[in-house]
């Protein structure tokens, strides 16, 4: 029954991406199912071959070890404050954020010693030529596993302004639909495994992809560039200026993160109030709103309500909300519904990310700005879409 839940799920999703495209008739099909034979492949290849569980495993730890090195610099700067079993107990802006911080300079100094953009480079290649898509939009699709959504286009950025819509959404959507390596810190400070999140990423460019060209097919002539040129420096003048920009990059985001949760969080408590007169509240109202999605996914019927409060509160409110109420339930749960949960609930696709998508971007490409405006609400679901199809899809291999 799962099985058949999860493959209905899978139909479900890709039919909702058809009705809110702008251009259905022009959906090429073979490369939509090729992506998702794709994403079957990658999502096998991590989840069940043990070769590729052993990488997962030991990419995680390598991962896990490095951005516990923060804690050094936390601890110096704030003392007991960074430990959370002091009496001062667990503080969010210190040890969930505070890695960001740390995490954010060392991505910083990679993107400057040009090891991101080869990366990048070689696995973007890779994926334009399994999805037929151009180098630059497969670059910013690959860099958003790294960089996030408003960083990632400045590889780019001297192009930008002759992309089509259609290239310009995929850099949209990967950068909903993405998690930056920056970020990854903060939600597995939040109980979330770090498997379950380089899993997730490892999704996101080809699922990106397929999700953007169903929205909007490329019908407009494309500039062909064979050889893109990365911008791997930015601005910065020295290594110790790119540590020192990463880590002011950090602490901007952990500022923004944190006052986007206090304002945000306190509208729901009270909205909550109003909505306590009915008896009933906001958690509740996306509970049965997003349980559909739940129940596509094959999840036990108990557990159904719970995914679609996380998914509404992923959306309406941000992604930290929805892990942190997961993080406290997870180990409680089995490996497939926690897997499962974890990943529909990874990127940014989320209100608060809409203005701080088209601002970022339109700075590079001011003349680009209204093409952003218009396409970045459905960019925004297309996001959730990716996060919630990667699911179904790992969801449905762990049930072999």
């Amino acid at each position: 029954m799962k099985v058949f839940l999860n493959l209905l799920g899978i139909v479900v999703v890709i039919g909702l991406i058809f009705l809110i495209s702008w251009d259905r008739k022009n959906i090429r099909w073979k490369a939509v199912g090729k992506a998702i034979i794709a994403q079957f492949v990658i999502a096998i290849l991590l989840v069940k071959v043990p070769v590729g569980k052993m990488v997962v495993s030991a990419i995680s730890d390598g991962v896990t070890a490095v951005i516990n090195c923060g804690q050094n610099g936390l601890s110096f700067v704030f003392g007991s404050l960074a430990d959370s079993s002091a009496p001062t107990g667990s503080i969010f802006i210190v040890q969930t954020l505070g890695n960001i911080i740390f995490v954010s300079a060392l991505v910083s100094l990679l993107y400057y010693l040009g090891v991101l953009g080869f990366v990048v480079k070689w696995i973007g290649k890779a994926v334009g030529k399994l999805m037929g898509t151009t180098e630059v939009e497969s670059f910013v699709a690959v860099a958003n596993m790294f960089l996030g959504q408003t960083d990632s286009p400045i590889l780019v950025s001297k192009y930008i302004g002759n992309l089509t819509d259609s290239e310009i959404l995929v850099i949209l959507v990967s950068g909903m639909g993405s998690m930056s390596v920056s970020i990854l810190g903060g939600y597995h400070a939040l109980g979330i495994p770090m498997e379950y999140l380089l899993i997730a990423s490892a999704l996101v460019p080809v699922g990106s992809i397929l999700v953007a060209k169903m929205l909007l097919p490329q019908t407009e002539p494309v500039q062909s560039i064979t050889d893109v040129k990365m911008d791997n420096k930015g601005n910065n003048a020295n290594v110790i200026d790119a540590i020192a920009e990463g880590a002011g990059t950090g602490m901007q985001m952990v500022i923004a993160i944190a006052a986007s949760l206090v304002g945000i969080i306190g509208i729901v408590a009270v909205i909550n109030m109003i909505l306590g007169f009915a008896g009933i509240s906001l958690e509740q109202i996306f509970s049965y709103v997003f349980a559909p999605f739940g129940f596509l996914m094959g999840l036990d019927t108990n557990q159904v309500l719970m995914e679609g409060a996380f998914l509404g509160n992923k959306l309406i409110v941000n992604e930290f909300v929805a892990f942190q109420d997961l993080g406290k339930i997870l180990s409680s749960l089995d490996y497939r519904t926690g897997i499962v949960c974890s990943i529909s609930l990874c990127g940014f696709a989320n209100l608060s990310s809409l203005g701080i998508c088209v601002s970022g971007i339109a700075v590079l490409c001011p003349e680009k700005k209204s093409t952003l405006s218009r396409l970045v609400f459905r960019a925004m679901l297309g996001g959730v879409f990716v996060s919630i199809l990667s699911a179904m899809i790992v969801g449905l291999i762990t049930l072999f």
